[in-house]
């Protein structure tokens, strides 16, 4: 299965799918991987790697649909069969989500359905809660709605700050979404009428990885 890694910053999990790759332990052929800012070191990372670059700074569009009919088509050249959200800050438009609908996948550091949009480590620990992590899931056009594949949890220290919760949570990212995203290239998990299907079933919830 191909596979086109948006990126927008340093690439800290991009660089986990191609370690990961690397070894043997993900199936994905890693098609190409685009910015929409051009010093992304993330891209850097990439041409270490031998892997194909794209970049389209999104500043040059006056609309939002306009600069992802502009991805789509770069994107496009390379077949992929997923689209795989790694720190890309940019909030797609309905255009695009429908045009890869069950295609493309998306991390945020929450269980989710807890904590969807901002400063979810500071809400998770202002909540007192026990547990706190990140969920993959496919990408709706409602934003950090779609259906959830893989969560990772991890025990909440109420005494932590947020900047060292998001630093135990990043981790933890660089070793689930590499996981969800062989579950995805290996035909295991598939998406269908707005569903995840797992093995051909219906999901639930999210398969729960405890670190």
């Amino acid at each position: 299965m191909k596979a086109a890694i948006l990126i927008s910053g340093g690439g800290t999990n991009l660089q986990s799918f191609i370690d990961q790759v690397a070894d043997g332990r993900l199936e994905l052929d890693i098609a190409v991987v685009f910015s929409n800012c051009p010093d992304a070191y993330g891209l850097e990372r990439a041409e270490n790697a031998g892997i194909a670059t794209l970049c389209i700074e999104h500043g040059n569009f006056e609309e939002r649909e306009q600069f992802d009919r502009a991805v789509a088509a770069a994107l496009d050249e390379f077949e992929p069969d997923l689209i795989i959200l790694a720190g890309f800050m940019r909030i797609l438009s309905p255009w695009f989500v429908r045009q890869y609908e069950g295609k493309i996948l998306n991390i945020h550091p929450a269980l989710l359905p807890l904590y969807p949009g901002l400063n979810t480590h500071e809400r998770a620990l202002e909540a007192g809660d026990s547990h706190h992590g990140s969920t993959i899931h496919f990408v709706i056009e409602e934003l950090d709605a779609g259906p959830r594949i893989l969560a990772g949890r991890l025990v909440l220290n109420p005494q932590e700050t947020a900047e060292e919760l998001k630093t135990r949570v990043q981790a933890l990212e660089h070793q689930i979404y590499p996981q969800a995203a062989q579950l995805c290239a290996t035909g295991r998990v598939t998406f269908k009428n707005g569903a995840a299907l797992l093995d051909g079933n219906p999901m639930p919830d999210p398969i729960l990885v405890e670190i």
